[in-house]
């Protein structure tokens, strides 16, 4: 049999088109020999839909809408995710469910049986989990096929694999082992699965291990696009019982991929292009933003984006991913400079505007700034108050800019900055889309280098000079952090591995007082995170939706002495 990978790029809620989709890969895939095609979890509807599918007509639609496409080349079976109605005794009213179809008619279904509830995902708040498993029994030949349907979940949660590497079982199922205890001919998973750096390799490397565990060949198809903060990668692949890849999709990209299932071989897609050297994990997470920009400002009905460029190196490389996704003729760049702003820094915005090719013009901030100076009598005698006029100054002419001309702006911080509050709330974290902020300002260099790889796109002065925010003469962002390597490195141990304090400045050799300083700035810096605008996730664990802590709190993690050093305070006598 030839089966066919249709990794599609869906919009959430948009029923018609992704059912227009759907038809359109399956007719493709059929005119190419496939007498089956996968779409990826629940692609009728895209993912995630979130609260949508509380909606009962939202579901009923969105079944009706694949039941359409499957009319549309009735000669080719679907297999399709889509929500679908459960039992209100459950205590949800939705399952997230694969269905098979053929010519309208629904022929097999299975629900998702795990629902994750961490990071970016909250399943359980939508869908009611599957109590059963069936294998699909396709017919044919020599008493057909038996083939186990999982989905994305359902097949991350082996306990024989997990801990070789950490302890992430969360569950006490392992729907793969259950539907193969039985004997299965290969087993299919559907997914949504996002993108994270060093998630492209551990993925293929899982679900090689459940090939080689049950001896069975492995069929994973994913989504690929942009849906709000997730970026989703595709990559669908189709492993051997060994383990080895026979076939993948490409990545960032929509694809249809076709495999022999008589001997298990299809086309192999590259990998993400490093080039010049570059880290795989820059590569990828240069296609990554480009991907997420595009998808975020065009599903959301738009065209054309402003930004503030600077002549600093983190608006230049927004300025750079914003013209690979949209195009330098819907790409505007404004540089607004104050007293504070250098030469330099005017002489690189243009520099770098020319390389790209877009629009920049000039309007000096300095009138308003001084307008406002005189309207706010004291404000002087605060120099925090006076640096942050300045970028709500600038965000005031492009919101103005914005509304003017119908386009979105980008917001220009990286996750650096967001983390310990270097940034001033509506100011510089103003706008619709925050490209960068999942991005490290060391990687935010890195993929600098990395966007200069053909041609010089980002000048050298702007890569050797060093960072400043120009709202005071002579200010350097070392004045008030440490260098950014440091920094960096503090941000991941705590952030996206929630090490303590201790744990830090041992394992990287730092300063307890340093590092429990930086801390103490990311924990009492979540009000402004939790007011910025939506950033693209690209990280284990971004700020936004997949880290939701407390604004009010008053939790300290221990600082430099071990736990069992500190004294407890409700044991202590007066």
């Amino acid at each position: 049999m030839k089966l066919a990978l249709a990794q599609i790029n869906p919009t959430v809620g948009a029923l018609r088109a992704n059912s227009s989709k759907i038809a359109e890969f399956a007719q493709r895939a059929q005119q190419r020999g496939a007498e089956l095609v996968i779409f990826p979890e629940m692609a009728v509807c895209g993912y995630p839909a979130r609260d949508l599918v509380e909606k009962p007509e939202f579901v009923a639609e969105s079944l009706a809408w694949l039941r359409r496409a499957s009319q549309q080349v009735p000669d080719i079976t679907l297999l399709c995710g889509c929500a679908t109605p459960a039992a209100v005794s459950t205590g949800k009213s939705v399952h997230n469910t694969a269905l098979v179809v053929r010519a309208g008619e629904v022929l097999f279904q299975q629900s998702k049986v795990l629902l994750p509830t961490y990071d970016v995902f909250d399943e359980s708040r939508n869908f009611a989990p599957a109590e059963q498993q069936r294998v699909w029994r396709r017919p044919g030949p020599g008493g057909g096929q038996r083939i186990a349907v999982t989905i994305c979940e359902d097949a991350w949660n082996d306990k024989n694999y997990w801990p070789k590497r950490e302890a992430r079982l969360l569950y006490s199922r392992d729907p793969v082992e259950e539907q193969l205890r039985g004997g299965a001919d290969f087993l299919i998973n559907i997914s949504a699965s996002p993108y994270a750096v060093g998630k492209i390799a551990l993925r293929q490397e899982m679900l090689g291990a459940i090939a080689r565990e049950y001896r069975v060949p492995v069929v994973f198809v994913n989504q690929v696009g942009g849906n709000d903060q997730l970026i989703f990668d595709g990559g669908s692949m189709v492993l051997g019982e060994d383990g080895t890849l026979c076939a993948r999709a490409a990545f960032f990209d929509e694809d249809l991929l076709i495999v022999d299932t008589d001997v298990w071989r299809g086309d192999v897609r590259p990998m993400p292009d490093a080039g010049a050297g570059a880290p795989e994990n820059i590569a990828a997470m240069h296609q990554a933003l480009v991907l997420g920009t595009r998808d975020y400002v065009r599903k959301c009905g738009l065209a054309k984006v402003v930004l503030g460029l600077s002549g600093g190196v983190d608006s230049a490389v927004t300025a750079a991913l914003a013209v690979e996704a949209l195009g330098a003729e819907n790409v505007q760049a404004l540089y607004l400079p104050a007293r504070y702003s250098s030469s330099a820094s005017a002489r690189d915005a243009m520099q770098v505007a020319r390389n790209l090719g877009i629009r920049i013009e000039t309007h000096a901030i300095e009138p308003l700034f001084e307008a406002a100076l005189a309207a706010l009598p004291g404000i002087e005698r605060s120099d925090l108050a006076v640096q942050n006029l300045q970028p709500r100054l600038r965000a005031l002419v492009l919101m103005a800019r914005s509304n003017q001309e119908g386009s979105l702006v980008l917001s220009t911080g990286n996750k650096s900055e967001l983390a310990v509050g270097y940034c001033t709330l509506y100011g510089d974290m103003a706008g619709g889309l925050a490209v960068i902020a999942d991005v490290l300002k060391t990687q935010v260099y890195a993929l600098a280098r990395y966007l200069n790889r053909h041609r010089e796109i980002i000048p050298e002065s702007v890569l050797v000079k060093a960072p400043t925010a120009e709202l005071k003469f002579d200010q350097r962002d070392e004045d008030d952090l440490p260098p950014y390597p440091v920094l960096d490195a503090i941000i991941e141990q705590y952030v996206e591995r929630y090490q303590s304090p201790l744990a830090i400045a041992e394992t990287l050799g730092l300063d307890a007082g340093l590092v429990q300083a930086m801390v103490r700035r990311i924990d009492q810096s979540e009000f402004k995170r939790q007011q910025a605008a939506p950033g693209l996730k690209v990280s284990r664990k971004a700020f936004g939706m997949g880290r939701r802590l407390p604004i009010a709190q008053r939790y300290e993690p221990v600082p430099v002495a071990p736990l069992s050093e500190v004294a407890d305070p409700i044991l202590e006598t007066p």
